[in-house]
């Protein structure tokens, strides 16, 4: 008898009910429609595989360029030449374009979507984004399959 219940304590009630409190990030006219698909989740997985190979790849790469074949100043056009005569070594630089090309592309692209607030904006700078990725990956691919080292 000498218990007051929450409902008594904070006025609420059958006849006075308490405020509904919207739960985050609930469903509004301008909230886009659930695609249901895993992109977000294999982009996550993405990112953390890649890293891992990035590493490997880099660290690889400066030990091999730096500490192995005698530095930096060995590396002339000649050195490039004779490195990319190897299929290996073009496939290991073409692993480290376009991983880290994508890694880049997903982590600048997650980066827009939290912090570029509209729609339009967000838009054009991941266009603007993408355009780069692309440039840069065909480029560098370019560059590596068709290197000439008979240039003049």
């Amino acid at each position: 008898m000498s218990a007051i219940t929450t409902e008594n304590a904070q006025g609420f009630g059958p006849d006075n009910p308490a405020p509904r409190i919207d739960p985050p990030r609930a469903r509004t006219r301008r909230t886009p429609r659930s695609t249901r698909t895993n992109f977000e989740l294999y982009a996550w997985v993405f990112m953390r595989l890649s890293g891992i190979l990035l590493v490997v790849l880099v660290l690889g790469h400066l030990l091999i360029q730096l500490v192995l074949e005698g530095g930096v100043t060995k590396v002339s056009f000649a050195f490039v030449a004779g490195r990319w005569a190897d299929p290996v070594w073009q496939v290991w630089d073409l692993l480290m374009l376009w991983l880290a090309m994508l890694h880049g592309t997903t982590g600048l692209r997650t980066i827009i979507n939290d912090y570029a607030q509209r729609d339009g904006t967000r838009f054009w700078l991941k266009m603007l984004l993408y355009t780069a990725a692309v440039f840069t990956i065909v480029l560098g691919t370019l560059v590596i399959f068709t290197f000439d080292p008979n240039i003049r």
